[in-house]
């Protein structure tokens, strides 16, 4: 699937790609605030993936 960079899903990924890496540079990796970023990005690219195998 290719998307846009102004497609709103991508500029969201990407937000909540950099917001992760930031918190977990400063947190930690396995801080609860990083840990609920990643599971939030992980729901948005499983809907993405979910709707291309459909």
């Amino acid at each position: 699937m290719t998307t846009s960079k102004e497609d709103p899903v991508s500029i969201k990924i990407e937000a909540l790609r950099k917001r992760m890496t930031e918190v977990a540079l400063e947190k930690g990796f396995s801080s609860e605030e990083t840990v609920k970023i990643s599971q939030e990005l992980d729901a948005v690219l499983n809907q993405i993936e979910h709707k291309a195998n459909k």
